[in-house]
């Protein structure tokens, strides 16, 4: 179930960011974005997948407890009486309203219909922030952050999905990214701000690094790395690919915003794990009760205890590592500059991530 439920809610996270994508860029002229195309079909499928992969944490929680008095009574309790029941009820009533309305409006042709689309899709994302871990822990800051953070990453990643895989030409991409780049920013920003908020309530700061011991800290710490190759693409399709397009109008630089989007996906992936991991509000408790990550286990040599503490230090291994990071790094942008395939940009960074990764548990002492 584990496993399930981080595939389900990657791809919960695509079907949000594909629908917002689309509203969204249909709302601008179209000499202010590429040419593309997400048939009605598509968004019929992402509203589907939403109704049906959010049904998932319901099915955790009822095959989790159905053992003590049956599962249509634990069905019916879970449903009517769980927050997050109750949340899934919502938004499987608002996921086929949204059907019906992408079946009977087309989303291309008036700028309206797609703002209506982008109120029915926020009011879904108001659904996933009330059934989220952190409206348990504090139900007003908690749902306003996590609301506010989906919200932000919706924006940002469903404008850079749309554009990498449906576009139908590279026109007025210089147009494009007089727009999207700052709107990329703010949200990238409110998702940072955002995500620290919604991590002190899960873990403590003091306590970051303790938490790598644990499979919770180890999905965080994966995602936090995950960023380092991510904003090494923004810089690049920021940066760089502006200054090509002065260059050269007939520039395509779509290749690489895919190969952010793949990027994504993996901090999609990761940030699913987080939700399928036991939060670590005491590490104590919780390495007696789990015990260590398996992947922390696998590369960490040293002896684990409850009473252990993280602590960083500099050594040769580490020091190695980390400049052949920075190999990886250099070659992310290479690739750019000799117009390497994605798959190998992609590849890279993979590499970075992991290195770096290996560099700071290897530092451990």
């Amino acid at each position: 179930m584990h496993f399930l439920g981080i595939i389900s809610e990657s791809l919960l996270y695509l079907c949000f960011s594909i629908l917002i994508g689309s509203f969204l860029l249909s709302i601008f002229p179209s000499t202010y974005r590429p040419a593309f195309r997400v048939s009605k079909g598509f968004l019929m499928a992402a509203t589907v997948g939403i109704a049906i992969l959010s049904f998932v944490p319901v099915l955790q929680i009822i095959l989790y407890l159905y053992e003590d008095i049956g599962f249509t009574a634990t069905f019916t309790s879970v449903l009517f009486t769980f927050e997050v029941g109750k949340a899934w009820i919502f938004t499987y009533l608002v996921a086929n309203v949204l059907f019906i309305y992408i079946v009977w409006f087309d989303y291309r042709k008036k700028a309206w219909y797609a703002l209506i689309g982008i109120a029915l899709t926020f009011i879904l994302i108001l659904a996933l922030g009330w059934s989220g871990h952190a409206s348990s822990y504090d139900p007003v800051w908690g749902f306003i952050n996590h609301t506010v953070h989906f919200t932000a990453v919706s924006v940002w990643v469903g404008i850079l999905l749309v554009v990498s895989w449906f576009s139908t030409n590279h026109s007025n991409w210089f147009n494009f990214l007089k727009w999207f780049s700052p709107v990329a920013i703010i949200c990238f920003v409110t998702t940072m701000l955002s995500g620290l908020y919604l991590m002190t309530i899960v873990v403590d700061y003091k306590d970051y690094m303790n938490s790598w011991m644990l499979p919770y800290g180890q999905a965080l710490l994966i995602k936090h790395l995950l960023i380092i190759p991510l904003i090494v693409y923004a810089f690049i399709n920021s940066v760089f690919v502006r200054k090509e397009l002065n260059r050269n109008v007939d520039f395509n630089p779509i290749r690489w915003t895919k190969a952010e989007s793949l990027v994504v996906f993996l901090i999609f992936a990761a940030t699913a794990a987080l939700g399928q991991q036991e939060p670590p509000h005491d590490i104590r408790t919780t390495l007696a009760s789990s015990g260590v990550s398996k992947l922390f286990d696998l590369f960490y040599q040293g002896t684990i205890t409850r009473d252990s503490i993280v602590l960083l230090g500099l050594n040769f291994n580490n020091m190695m590592l980390l400049i052949i990071a920075l190999l990886f790094l250099g070659l992310i942008i290479a690739s750019y500059i000799k117009r390497t395939s994605n798959i190998f940009s992609f590849t890279m960074s993979v590499l970075l991530v992991f290195t770096v990764y290996l560099s700071l548990i290897v530092s451990i002492r």
